[in-house]
């Protein structure tokens, strides 16, 4: 059994392992969007009845490359291509980033390209490495955001917690300006090197916060509910899953250095929230894991809650 545990500890990756496209060699943004077929644009046309009557004050955002409709929005709605949208990252490549990856979601309604910062941090004697996920999309659902995604390097536990005193993502405002561009850049470097300066102090508070198996096994219970009026096979799928999230706690080689806190706590339910089989993977498992990661996993902030609260 331990060789199994072993086994399984040791082929975790990253959430967005196999999705988009590999783009490291990529000099600059265009390049990277030509290598992961997104170098198309959007155009807007008005909409019509079935008898050809226009729909006034909406129009429909369509992919050049295939007449694909990728969303209805109103005429106050600007586009921003993709070439537009992902160009002031270039700025940031002279800084030492580089890109890793980029791809598209539900038919290229949201775009998005990974870049990894230019160096990783050595906190409390353990090496994360901070990716920044740029997006955009063409639904009408969001402009462009901006979210940093810390890695812990030696077992791939995403580390993105909701901090109170600095944020993880924001919205970017696009300008044609290059001076500006450049200001954006700059200020995107910033903001994500102050995440991960404050994470680093909570990770040192966090690993101080003792916690005793008993409160480690509610914990998982809490985030694990079983609801009343469960089906036999409903419980026993949660208790396998029970299971799951406290194997990850006391028997992953990788945390069992780090003492019984709550550093570890929150490694383990990211392991888990990450990196666990779902008891039924869908088609599109690995995106909704992916926008999980880019936009905040409820669990992981649910058990950062708890145990900053304890």
């Amino acid at each position: 059994m331990t060789g199994k545990k072993d086994s399984m500890f040791h082929v975790r990756r990253t959430p967005w392992h196999g999705l988009g496209t590999k783009v490291r060699e990529a000099p600059a943004s265009a390049e990277a969007l030509a290598l992961a077929g997104l170098d198309w644009h959007v155009q807007q046309e008005p909409i019509y009845t079935g008898t050809e009557e226009l729909i006034d004050g909406y129009k429909a955002n369509v992919r050049d490359s295939d007449r694909r409709v990728l969303g209805v929005v109103t005429d106050r709605y600007k586009v921003i291509q993709n070439d537009e949208a992902f160009a002031f990252t270039d700025e940031l490549l002279g800084e030492g980033v580089r890109y890793e990856s980029a791809g598209s979601f539900q038919g290229g309604r949201r775009v998005w390209l990974l870049a990894h910062m230019p160096h990783e941090y050595i906190i409390s004697g353990e090496r994360i490495s901070p990716y920044l996920l740029f997006s955009n999309t063409h639904d009408g659902s969001g402009a462009i955001k901006v979210a940093l995604t810390p890695i812990r390097v030696v077992c791939q536990n995403t580390l993105n917690l909701a901090l109170s005193r600095a944020k993880r993502s924001w919205a970017m405002i696009h300008t044609g300006n290059i001076k500006e561009k450049m200001e954006e850049a700059r200020s995107t470097l910033f903001l994500a090197a102050n995440y991960m300066d404050e994470l680093g102090k909570e990770f040192e508070a966090l690993r101080t916060k003792k916690l005793t198996d008993k409160q480690v096994m509610e914990y998982i219970e809490v985030l694990l509910p079983l609801e009343d009026g469960s089906t036999p096979q409903q419980e026993r799928n949660m208790k396998r899953l029970r299971e799951d999230m406290k194997m990850r706690y006391f028997d992953a080689p990788d945390l069992q250095g780090l003492g019984k806190n709550a550093y570890r706590f929150i490694n383990a339910v990211s392991d888990f929230a990450t990196h666990a089989e779902p008891l039924r993977k869908t088609a599109s498992y690995k995106e909704n894991l992916f926008s999980r990661t880019a936009d905040g996993n409820p669990m992981i902030d649910r058990a950062y809650q708890m145990v900053r609260a304890a």
